[in-house]
């Protein structure tokens, strides 16, 4: 199904996070101007998290909240995108006393993905088939 308009700015934010998380992977390939040494890329995961992912779960906080109660499936889908992203903030917010820096940010690539992909592949497919109305009268203009 084609992304609905006022989707497509979470959609775009995604596109880049999932950069992010293939840089952050341990098996990261290497890309012109990222450097690959762990301090460097806790210095861009800092940087991402404050820019774009803090802002990006403002939106999805706001989107999740004029959707929720109009159908329980989406209600459970709600939740657990919810709970993921108290489980990946916590993962960061853990980041810096990680006794391997390396794979706990491999770990946080991963959940991240996964959690966008879902995302992705399943909520927003939901949101736009089961509440059509609500997602053509939402607006992010209040929100970073």
């Amino acid at each position: 199904m084609q992304r609905h308009p006022n989707l497509i700015p979470l959609s775009h934010e995604h596109k880049s996070l999932l950069f992010v998380c293939r840089y952050l992977k341990k098996d990261a390939a290497p890309y012109e101007g990222f450097p690959l040494d762990a301090q460097s890329k806790l210095a861009y995961i800092v940087k991402v998290f404050q820019e774009i992912m803090v802002p990006h779960i403002q939106k999805e906080d706001h989107l999740f909240e004029v959707c929720r109660g109009h159908h329980p499936e989406i209600d459970v889908l709600l939740d657990e995108l919810l709970e993921e992203h108290r489980i990946i903030s916590g993962m960061y917010s853990a980041l810096v006393d990680h006794a391997d820096l390396v794979e706990g940010m491999h770990n946080i690539a991963c959940s991240l993905e996964a959690h966008i992909r879902k995302e992705e592949r399943v909520v927003f497919e939901k949101l736009q088939e089961m509440l059509p109305d609500v997602i053509a009268n939402i607006s992010f203009d209040n929100h970073p």
